[in-house]
């Protein structure tokens, strides 16, 4: 069985190298790319991000990769955003300044409560609706974020707190073919490596 080629999306935004170093490790191909044809010739893309919600976005438009992601996804095909790649799956994020995302997963990116910063490690709750996180419950992953989406309960597929009393808040969404993890599952070792893959197999599998 050929392996999996997995397509990261390079818009300038997000810690390339290790994401691929990690797909590596696990056995799959990876191609780093801004080119439309080498990512759409891929099983899955992958949405990396680092820093602001309205610089990304930006540079995502600069690059043309907005109507090329939402036109792969009604196409089906299956992708990942992870920690900023999850936020802008999102309708819009108030960071900054009001901002348009993708319009992926129904919701609004806003402020962590209780923390201006959440960073470090901490456990996730799977909720019962889905399983394709199911493995990874009560697990401990790499956080490293100041705001959150808010997406309504039939899109949220795991959560955490910064203490067993406080609120939850989403840290894994899915809609369709498309999951987002807030979390950096290329930087939590062997968990979040495990965790990542079960979800690739998944979503190529489904």
């Amino acid at each position: 069985m050929s392996r999996l080629t997995i397509g990261i999306v390079d818009y300038g935004v997000g810690n390339l190298a290790s994401v691929s170093r990690s797909l590596n490790s696990m056995g799959y191909r990876s191609r780093v790319s801004s080119d439309k044809s080498v990512l759409s010739n891929t099983d899955l893309i992958l949405l990396p991000g680092v820093g602001a919600f309205p610089a990304a976005m930006q540079a995502l438009h600069e690059n043309a990769m907005v109507d090329f992601l939402q036109m792969q996804f009604r196409q089906g095909k299956p992708m990942v955003g992870i920690c900023l790649g999850m936020q802008l799956l999102a309708d819009t994020s108030i960071e900054k300044r009001h901002t348009a995302g993708l319009g992926l997963i129904p919701g609004e990116v806003l402020p962590l409560q209780e923390l201006d910063l959440h960073i470090g490690w901490n456990t996730i709750e799977v909720l019962d609706q889905d399983s394709i996180l199911k493995p990874s419950d009560g697990q401990a992953v790499y956080f490293n974020h100041s705001y959150v989406l808010h997406t309504p309960k039939e899109y949220q597929i795991a959560v955490s707190r910064h203490r067993p009393t406080s609120p939850s808040f989403t840290v894994a969404v899915r809609k369709d073919n498309v999951v987002g993890l807030q979390f950096h599952p290329e930087k939590s070792q062997t968990i979040g490596r495990k965790l990542l893959s079960h979800v690739i197999e998944e979503l190529c599998n489904a």
